[in-house]
């Protein structure tokens, strides 16, 4: 196991982050319009044109693995899931989309639910976590492009950005080929949406 995520206490309850005024929480259904919100405000309209959507679109998020951070009166600051995904059947979870609020970037939002989301994931016995994004940003949570080398996404990637992290050794020895979704399928439920202004971020798409 990361020895980053041995080192977490998983708690079902929000988890409190010390004087920085936010705390980790499961996600619920009544946050779903914030959490569109607040993903148009950090990423735009574009995240639904990413690779990694046709993953998640029409999935539910894997069990226990939608989290929200919220402020001192509750609101949406931040948010992350992890699906499910295989391929050549070996297992694993696919991180994104990982976004923070404009106004909260720099103040540990995205590193606290990226600690909370590895450590939980971990609890629940998965073995990897895939992911596409900035890799130096990544690369303190352990994740590495050396791990996908034998992976592709449906659709265009930046490898350098494709990066993996192995929450038990060998758990992606076989994987190789395109990833797939293998979460369950979700109803669909229609979001009003609206197109925001952006501010730069280091995300997971």
């Amino acid at each position: 196991m990361n020895q980053f995520v041995a080192n977490r206490l998983v708690a079902a309850q929000p988890v409190a982050t010390g004087a920085a005024g936010f705390v980790i929480d499961s996600e619920r259904p009544a946050d779903e319009k914030a959490r569109e919100r607040l993903l148009d405000r950090a990423m735009g309209p574009e995240r639904r044109r990413k690779t990694c959507e046709r993953l998640r679109a029409g999935r539910l998020p894997a069990d226990g693995l939608a989290l929200v951070a919220r402020d001192a009166l509750g609101r949406i600051i931040g948010t992350v899931r992890l699906w499910h995904v295989q391929a050549a059947g070996v297992q694993a979870l696919m991180l994104g989309p990982l976004a923070v609020d404009p106004w909260w970037q720099g103040h540990g939002v995205g590193g606290a639910l990226m600690r909370e989301a590895l450590a939980r994931a971990s609890a629940r016995g998965h073995g990897a976590v895939i992911l596409v994004g900035d890799a130096p940003y990544y690369a303190r949570f352990g994740f590495s492009p050396r791990l996908t080398a034998a992976l592709d996404l449906p659709g265009p990637v930046d490898r350098a950005r494709f990066l993996a992290l192995e929450l038990k050794p060998g758990a992606l020895d076989g994987a190789r080929g395109c990833l797939r979704a293998s979460g369950a399928k979700a109803a669909f439920a229609r979001v009003s949406r609206r197109p925001a202004l952006t501010m730069p971020a280091r995300r997971a798409s």
